[in-house]
């Protein structure tokens, strides 16, 4: 039994070291004032798995560093700058990846998430790596527009797995990713 629980440990740290996300750049859409940035800095760094946020009022940005080895909520940021009254303009994520297989409308599983990656070349990811959230919420409409028309699986709208994602649970939570 012990043998068997210290197997199972070592695949989930395995599956864990992935990719482990260090920082973010959140570019804010809505603000007018520097009021309007400081009601999102104080919004992100409620969230448990941030350590700092370091705000560009010039350019509506956040720069986000994440805590050490913490379970990154990627929907959890969103609804942050949301509750704050804002949306937002692009999310780009970055991580340590070891051994991260992507290409093409092809779907990957990084720690406890999973992710479909387009407009990506076939490639391996090794090493820090910058990506970018694609999904609807995450960017602007019309940059929306333009990476939903580079796929037909139908995962692209809601953000949920259906029949289109092999291997994927339908109705699991899928975030749409690109470099």
């Amino acid at each position: 039994m012990k043998k068997l629980m210290s197997i199972i440990l070592g695949l989930l740290m395995g599956i864990a070291l992935q990719a482990q996300f260090t920082k973010a750049t959140l570019q804010a859409t809505g603000l007018t004032c520097a009021m309007c940035s400081n009601a999102i800095n104080k919004a992100l760094k409620t969230k448990p798995f941030i350590e700092s946020v370091k705000p560009d009022i010039k350019n509506s940005s956040f720069d986000i560093t994440f805590k050490e080895n913490a379970d990154v909520d990627i929907d959890a940021i969103r609804k942050a700058v949301e509750d704050a009254g804002f949306g937002i303009g692009g999310l780009r994520l970055t991580a340590n990846f070891s051994e991260v297989k992507i290409g093409n409308d092809k779907h990957v599983q990084l720690g406890d998430k999973h992710f479909h990656f387009l407009h990506v070349d076939s490639q391996v990811l090794n090493g820090e790596q910058t990506i970018t959230i694609i999904d609807k919420d995450f960017l602007t409409e019309r940059q929306f527009k333009k990476f939903s028309a580079e796929t037909k699986m139908k995962c692209l709208q809601p953000g949920k797995a259906g029949s289109c994602c092999p291997g994927v649970a339908a109705g699991t939570r899928i975030y749409h990713a690109t470099i």
